[in-house]
């Protein structure tokens, strides 16, 4: 998983205007290229000055890829930004961040009751949550077969109310 963010002043619409449509360049970019690995991503608010993107990407090597690829926006983008700051035209500003998170097989749990897909059940699928387990520690102790983990999910228990739990393996 990754979040990325951005933090401005309002009366520098003219220094985080171009950063927020650029923000929304690169994500068309990865809409329209999905080879490129990013499997879902959700636009949130903290506050009326800070907004971000929670992107859920296929594997690191393919986030890394994006952001390195010379024929991505995002490399553009990011020889842009490093110009103005060192050119001391952007501080003070807009404020960006990028928090990247590396979560093995097994290693997190997502529940959804009553809801459309969302999150990383929209970007990865979902299943019902009686598939993995009745109970948290069978549901956190699922692996997809062939990861060499510690097994299938028993199954056991059916969860009432239809709750969905996350359907990514490996996400």
């Amino acid at each position: 998983m990754r979040a990325v963010g951005l933090g401005f002043r309002f009366w520098a619409v003219h220094h985080w205007g171009p950063v927020m449509f650029a923000m929304f360049r690169m994500l068309y970019e990865l809409r329209r290229g999905p080879e490129r690995g990013l499997r879902g991503r959700i636009l949130l608010t903290a506050s009326p000055r800070t907004y971000y993107v929670v992107q859920y990407w296929e594997s690191k090597e393919k986030l890394y890829g994006y952001a390195s690829a010379p024929d991505g926006f995002h490399h553009t983008v990011w020889g842009i930004a490093n110009r103005k700051l060192r050119a001391g035209k952007a501080r003070g500003h807009v404020g960006l961040w990028h928090e990247t998170y590396i979560v093995p097989e097994g290693g997190y749990e997502s529940i959804y009751f009553d809801m459309p897909a969302f999150g990383l059940a929209g970007a990865t699928g979902r299943l019902p949550v009686e598939e993995r387990g009745r109970h948290a520690a069978q549901r956190l102790a699922y692996r997809s077969s062939g990861t060499g983990g510690a097994g299938e999910s028993s199954g056991a228990g059916k969860r009432d109310g239809g709750a969905v739990g996350d359907g990514a393996a490996g996400a």
